[in-house]
């Protein structure tokens, strides 16, 4: 089983095998979870003190803070996939036609 590493910033990198979802950190509900996770020791703090721009979250049920877009996180991973990546503006476009 190949492990695909993304790199997340800063020297960063994150296995994305684990990873079941990336988040925008600005909903209440994120920012309630992100708490939760601190206090539990659940927290990986890796925006090398950056504003945070994603949450990560692992399988392993640790919270992953990133300092790079969802974005951009996710077009690396399919760059290195050498898929194509469509964002959900594009593909709501892409029905229309």
């Amino acid at each position: 089983m190949t492990i695909e590493m993304v790199h997340i910033g800063f020297g960063n990198i994150l296995a994305m095998s684990r990873v079941i979802a990336i988040a925008s950190p600005n909903s209440a509900p994120t920012k309630r979870t992100i708490q939760e996770a601190r206090n539990k020791g659940l927290l990986i703090d890796m925006t090398n003190g950056r504003r945070t721009k994603a949450v990560v979250f692992a399988d392993s049920s640790h919270i992953v803070l990133a300092a790079l877009a969802p974005e951009t996180i996710t077009g690396r991973l399919q760059t290195s996939r050498g898929t194509s990546v469509l964002r959900p503006e594009q593909s709501d476009a892409k029905d229309e036609l």
